[in-house]
């Protein structure tokens, strides 16, 4: 574990230090803000967003584990601005959210330029919360970069999630269904940007749909162990 914690600081220390093309960050993890990260890429160069940012909830998991920025909100308009600015015209972001603060979100992705243009539910086989509505589904919103195009076969907005679990992270989702996100809203060949990465689900998901990936993870644990999971793939 030393070896790899040693091996992938000094490929993530490379990585955010260099002012190369997009293409030597293509496949990584980077270790930082993604604000700051994000601020490295060029304009235009990603192909799709999905990311899983913290909901603003203060969140704590049964066993006490909690998410990093999920209290401060400085972090929200300046992480779409540039995931914004990042991705191609034409292009879309996929971005799960708290639905007690949607005003907040909704606020900063307009703001930075996006359009919501469809909001997807996903139907949960338990019920992670309660209190006055019982809780068993998780959200998202579809949103675009300028004009985009209507896919032939346009996916259900309400979709099934299988659980898997949260072992490797507080909020993890199941691989199958970001592989269906994934494989909706981009090509073989794209690239897929997650800039609250955690423990790599979008990364895995984007990989075994022959999608090129980058993820960004300000906890050098979390970027451990999404390091590790894409490694075994």
């Amino acid at each position: 574990m030393d070896q790899l914690r040693s091996n992938l600081c000094e490929h993530l220390s490379a990585v955010v230090s260099t002012s190369s093309p997009l293409n030597q960050y293509l496949n990584s993890i980077i270790l930082g803000d993604c604000c700051s990260v994000m601020r490295q890429f060029p304009n235009d160069s990603v192909d799709l967003v999905l990311t899983d940012p913290p909901y603003l909830i203060n969140y704590k998991s049964r066993d006490g584990r909690n998410i990093a920025g999920d209290v401060s909100d400085a972090w929200l308009i300046p992480a779409f601005a540039e995931a914004y600015r990042v991705l191609k015209s034409g292009g879309f972001c996929i971005s799960f959210y708290g639905w007690s603060k949607a005003d907040r979100y909704l606020a900063a992705w307009r703001e930075a330029g996006f359009r919501p243009v469809g909001h997807l539910v996903l139907i949960k086989s338990y019920t992670s919360g309660s209190a006055f509505l019982q809780y068993p589904h998780e959200q998202a919103y579809l949103l675009a970069k300028g004009r985009v195009d209507c896919p032939l076969s346009p996916i259900s907005d309400v979709l099934y999630w299988k659980y898997t679990g949260n072992r490797l992270h507080p909020t993890q989702k199941p691989i199958r269904a970001l592989t269906r996100l994934i494989r909706a809203f981009s090509q073989p060949g794209d690239i897929v940007l997650d800039p609250f990465c955690g423990s790599g689900s979008v990364l895995l998901a984007a990989k075994l749909s022959g999608r090129r990936y980058i993820g960004i993870e300000v906890r050098q644990d979390y970027c451990e162990v999404a390091q590790q999971r894409l490694t075994r793939s």
